[in-house]
């Protein structure tokens, strides 16, 4: 064969296989969204993972680390649900604004307190209750915008990317944080969180309204939560996939709580040891997330096949002798649980017809990010009594029952498509 015809074969399927993976960036408002929400999501897991970190150095205790993620996402298990029915009537672009700029206050509150000598940790405990609040408004918001950006045909792709961004954003995000943490402080961590939301505000101001596809609005009645839970119990891949990450939200996806412990009490190593654990941990997510955006693995069965895998790896990472056998394991860890996380959720928003896709997804978001607040003490305490691996080996061991669950309920049928 000619060697130059075979190279331009070569590069032909290359620059088909970018296109494919990132062919909803070439639409402007879907890459001003990209860009502001990479930069912004970059800074709420450098708060995140700074929060937990502070906490753990003013007390030492896995309980009061989990009280704080309690905090951080409590709000969601009961707030998501009103934030999904507000989403599904509301100028999303519009509410957004509000949201974005109550979550950056909140940010500075936490920076204003971090430069006291002495953090007082009631008070970093009322701002992360109050960050929580804004952001079972604001992620229902964030999510639902997705589909308005970019055609029908191109929607499965661009919720991928959006979850690539948050996978990015946790790579990026513990790194940062660890770095300005150990050189100029927490105060200046959750400085650089604050100010990150002036991209996604600029990039939201920058937008087009004209060329966001709004779907019809729901009208406001009562009664709209209950119908949204009605409606998943409607759904049979809605409700079985739900079922396993109830499951999997409470006690297995607590990595901000269960991982420090884990860094700090098990492995016997610093905080910084822990970002790099935490960034391994985040680039093999973010591989695994380009990896789905190409794929498109986006099905009940890819949802069952991410829950074994991640299982799976639990259960090695919460055996690893020594933070060189870790290493790698976190790495796996982080692959199979963005293939568990991002089939779920892209499966929701697919398959949620349009006038109930807020209340999906934020109903979703409960499950996920909601269950903290019940999961995160319990393994905290769990942690305290026996050992910071046990955690991570019982979220293995329901892991690997959700997708048991989700192999038998699912049914043949629906695995093989």
């Amino acid at each position: 064969m000619n060697p130059d015809l075979d190279d331009n074969l070569g590069t032909g399927r290359l620059k088909g296989a970018f296109g494919r993976t990132f062919q909803s960036l070439k639409h402007r408002n879907f890459r001003l969204y990209f860009i502001g929400q990479t930069i912004s999501n970059t800074g709420n897991w450098l708060t995140t993972i700074a929060l937990a970190l502070l906490t753990l150095k003013i007390t030492g205790s896995g309980l009061d680390v989990g009280l704080m993620a309690a905090c951080q996402f409590g709000p969601l298990l009961f707030l998501s649900p009103l934030g999904g029915a507000i989403a599904d009537r509301a100028d999303k672009r519009r509410l957004l604004f509000v949201t974005q700029t109550l979550e950056m206050a909140q940010s500075f509150g936490l920076a204003a307190l971090a430069f006291m000598p002495h953090p007082p940790l009631l008070g970093l405990y009322a701002l992360a209750l109050a960050g929580g609040t804004f952001l079972s408004l604001d992620n229902p918001l964030r999510r639902t915008l997705v589909n308005e950006m970019v055609p029908a045909k191109d929607v499965p792709n661009a919720i991928v990317l959006y979850s690539t961004i948050v996978n990015m954003s946790r790579l990026l995000g513990p790194a940062l944080g660890g770095l300005l943490i150990t050189t100029v402080g927490y105060g200046w961590a959750f400085t650089a969180d604050g100010l990150s939301y002036s991209a996604v505000l600029l990039c939201l101001h920058l937008m087009n309204p004209s060329q966001l596809r709004r779907e019809p609005p729901a009208p406001k009645a009562k009664g709209q939560v209950r119908a949204g839970l009605r409606y998943v119990r409607s759904t049979p891949a809605l409700w079985v996939s739900f079922v396993m990450l109830a499951a999997i939200g409470t006690l297995s996806y607590n990595f901000n709580v269960t991982l420090p412990l884990y860094v700090t009490h098990s492995l016997h190593k610093s905080s910084g040891v822990f970002t790099v654990l935490y960034s391994l941990f985040s680039a093999g997510a973010v591989i695994s997330a380009l990896v789905i955006a190409h794929r498109n693995l986006v099905s009940i069965k890819h949802i069952v096949a991410g829950a074994a895998a991640l299982g799976a790896s639990m259960l090695l990472l919460g055996l690893a002798p020594n933070v060189i056998v870790a290493a790698p394991i976190a790495f796996l860890v982080g692959m199979a649980g963005i293939l568990y996380t991002t089939a779920t959720t892209t499966l929701a928003q697919v398959q949620a017809a349009p006038q109930m896709r807020g209340r999906v997804l934020a109903l979703q978001t409960a499950l996920l990010a909601g269950t903290t607040p019940i999961g995160g003490p319990i393994l905290g305490v769990i942690a305290d009594a026996t050992s910071a691996r046990i955690p991570i080996i019982l979220g293995g061991l329901v892991c690997v029952a959700a997708a048991a669950f989700g192999y038998s309920a699912a049914g043949l049928s629906e695995l093989k498509k």
